[in-house]
């Protein structure tokens, strides 16, 4: 390779490179293309709203935005658990979680599991559930651990043994758009 090789190459690297440029540029000031397609200074605009608003959500708007199915179940030791293994069962079916801090909970099958109001810790590192009976009045009250909690996954922590933290189920969950149960 000559040294006038060497020296040229970066000049045609960066006339490219700003041809390129002034391309999008042009692009960018007319807007949406004749086809409908939206300019790119018109995505970066969506796009940091889209950013601005996930940075905003809290953990309690995360929980609320989707319904959710629970779709798996891992153990301690990172194995997969059946959804019908009897540690794992009751804690299967489709949850709702209102804005306004009530939840309705239905088995696969549709029929209800249970209802009552629910939290999530600032941190998200924790849900509260009062679960209640259809009076009103409190059946139990619940504290799980959160170990994801994004707008594609909520999964939070089981111990079947309340005095042993050594055993756990991680149960799975994804937004579903299947439509809540009527009661």
């Amino acid at each position: 390779m000559t040294n006038s090789t060497i020296s040229t190459q970066p000049v045609r690297l960066a006339a490219t490179s700003l041809a390129a440029l002034a391309t999008a540029a042009v692009l960018a000031a007319c807007g949406t293309t004749a086809d409908g397609a939206t300019s790119g200074s018109e995505q970066a605009s969506t796009s940091q709203q889209a950013t601005e608003s996930a940075q905003t959500a809290t953990p309690s708007d995360v929980l609320a935005s989707t319904a959710w199915e629970t779709t798996g179940a891992v153990d301690q030791d990172g194995k997969d658990v059946p959804l019908e293994d009897e540690g794992v069962s009751t804690f299967v079916g489709w949850a709702y979680f209102d804005a306004d801090g009530t939840f309705t909970m239905y088995n696969l099958d549709d029929t209800p599991k249970m209802q009552g109001d629910w939290t999530v810790t600032e941190d998200g590192r924790t849900r509260h559930i009062v679960a209640k009976d259809e009076a009103g009045e409190v059946m139990f009250e619940r504290d799980s651990d959160i170990v994801t909690l994004t707008e594609d996954e909520f999964t939070y922590r089981v111990f079947p043994a309340e005095n042993d933290r050594s055993v756990y189920f991680d149960i799975v969950h994804t937004p579903t758009d299947h439509a809540e149960p009527a009661n």
